[in-house]
């Protein structure tokens, strides 16, 4: 599989939960992502409450950088979502190094797979082995 990338430096990952901004994440996501557009604050601390949460931080000022968080059973599956890197530190390769520290810290898992939809960053992901799904006429959604 693909090495793992590089963090670039003066920058840490830590799964802390403690150490999660979520009002600065909540921010982002409902402002600038696509995905989550106007998700009500209620509702984001509940997805955070209820999932692993990486954050990337800036090594001397604590200030986090960019998220991500997974859903998880820790046995079979795992669902990587709310992937978002701050728009001053794009292009150095940060979102890259936290989707690949995220792919390392759930291995031990043994899952059996990792799914995530991605709208326009399909490049990013390709670069740590995701793939389209091989027989996407199996899978369904209920969508409310």
């Amino acid at each position: 599989m693909t090495d793992t990338p590089s963090l670039a430096e003066g920058y840490e990952i830590s799964t802390d939960p403690d150490r999660v901004d979520a009002e600065r994440v909540h921010h982002w996501l409902s402002t600038d992502a696509y995905w989550a557009l106007g998700r009500p604050r209620e509702k984001h601390d509940r997805a955070i409450a209820g999932s692993l949460s990486f954050g990337v931080y800036e090594v001397v000022s604590g200030e986090q950088v960019a998220y991500a968080r997974v859903v998880t059973d820790q046995a079979t599956f795992a669902w990587l979502c709310d992937v978002y890197v701050d728009s001053s530190v794009r292009g150095k390769g940060i979102g890259t190094a936290l989707v690949g520290a995220v792919r390392e810290h759930l291995r031990p898992y043994g899952l059996r797979r990792i799914l995530l939809a991605t709208h326009d960053a399909h490049g990013v992901y390709e670069k740590l082995g995701f793939a389209p799904l091989e027989k996407p006429d199996q899978w369904m959604a209920l969508v409310f």
